[in-house]
């Protein structure tokens, strides 16, 4: 009975005993835990930017000219055209500088003796650096900050679904006259399933030996809407300002505003090669503010066509021509844009544009042939 009873005490015990152990073990190990998630939380992370804002954390595994390998860390490693995501790299994590020990706080006792040369000018070292690598990652910092990578991010971030780019040009030639030439523009783009909406704004500056010669602000839309059996129907407003306009010698500034309400069909419809044509009813109303202010209205038929080539080099020809009828202005008014881009990355890219106009059926602007070349940033 007492050796039945003893057995159950050492058993008991033993349980105890591991219980203890085990729980220790335990204990023990999770502050080392803790500090592991904690280092890997501090550890600097690569971004993934989607066009469309999203963002996620991980590390760049590679890229090219067409893919890139990113591994995330809640998604593991994916596979993303280069075309729909921008990567921004983290900063490399500075080493580690030991810090200055921590004076102890002691009982009275005998003055410590003064500190040596050599440790004053250890001290003195110690601080230098931290102070190098704080400099150091200002500099990150400010590059990132103002990097063409991040700056896309971020407008692709503000504008969300929509993708654009702003451009600019400027000349400033002295031969035997002095001319000065600017150039600002901005274009927004949105696709849905049968709708193709786009906003741009421009604004052309020129003088020549100080004379203003063009001053003009515009601004246009677009809206198609894709039917069945490869139809669509358009409509384009168009509003022009030109503060530095002459007819017959006289100041005559105007302001038009064009409205264009078309249908057509398309004729090549493939995703590196769209042809499009139709024809339009385009209503013109024109403010002049000359000598003798006047304001005039009139509609004109009118054809179009449009295209859009996808090419080689990451290379795209963009080309829209419209002919008016010549049954009101006796004349045939016609118009011609054609646009040659090239993407240098996903970011910055450079443009051709050619533009004619001749013989506008609204009987104030001014005909003109344009030559730009244009520095963009794409979003």
């Amino acid at each position: 009975m007492i050796f039945g009873m003893e057995g159950r005490s050492v058993g008991w015990l033993w349980r105890v005993v591991l219980t203890v152990v085990v729980g220790g073990l335990v204990l023990a190990a999770r502050p080392v835990r803790a500090a592991d998630e904690r280092a890997e939380e501090g550890a600097p992370h690569d971004a993934l930017v989607y066009k469309n804002g999203d963002r996620l954390q991980g590390k760049l595994i590679s890229q090219t000219a067409e893919m890139i390998v990113f591994q995330s860390e809640r998604f593991g490693e994916l596979h993303v055209p280069a075309a729909n995501a921008v990567v921004i790299k983290a900063a490399a994590a500075p080493a580690a500088v030991p810090e200055p020990a921590a004076t102890v706080a002691a009982a009275p006792g005998p003055k410590a003796p003064p500190a040596t040369p050599e440790a004053q000018a250890e001290v003195q070292a110690q601080a230098k650096t931290r102070a190098d690598l704080h400099a150091e990652e200002e500099k990150v910092s400010v590059w990132e900050r103002f990097s063409t990578w991040v700056l896309t991010a971020r407008l692709r971030n503000y504008f969300g679904p929509w993708s654009g780019r702003f451009a600019f040009s400027t000349e400033l030639v002295s031969d035997s006259a002095r001319r000065n030439n600017l150039a600002l523009e901005a274009h927004l783009q949105r696709k849905w399933k049968s709708d193709d909406v786009q906003l741009n704004t421009r604004y052309d500056y020129s003088e020549t030996n100080g004379l203003k010669t063009t001053d003009t602000v515009r601004g246009d839309g677009s809206w198609r809407h894709d039917f069945t059996k490869g139809r669509f129907g358009l409509y384009r407003p168009t509003v022009e300002w030109n503060r530095a306009n002459f007819k017959n010698g006289v100041p005559a500034n105007y302001v038009l505003l064009q409205q264009e309400l078309g249908a057509g069909l398309n004729l090549l419809d493939a995703p590196a090669r769209k042809v499009r044509a139709g024809i339009s009813e385009n209503l013109f109303n024109v403010w002049n503010s000359g000598p003798n202010p006047s304001q005039s209205a009139r509609a004109v038929e009118s054809m179009f066509e449009e295209a859009e080539l996808k090419l080689p080099w990451r290379m795209t020809l963009t080309q829209r021509g419209v002919w008016y009828n010549p049954f009101h202005s006796g004349r045939i008014g016609w118009e011609n844009t054609a646009e040659l881009a090239k993407k240098l990355t996903e970011t910055l890219s450079v443009s051709l544009r050619h533009e004619i106009r001749r013989n506008n059926p609204d009987g104030s602007s001014q005909d003109y042939t344009r030559l730009k070349f244009l520095l963009g940033i794409d979003f």
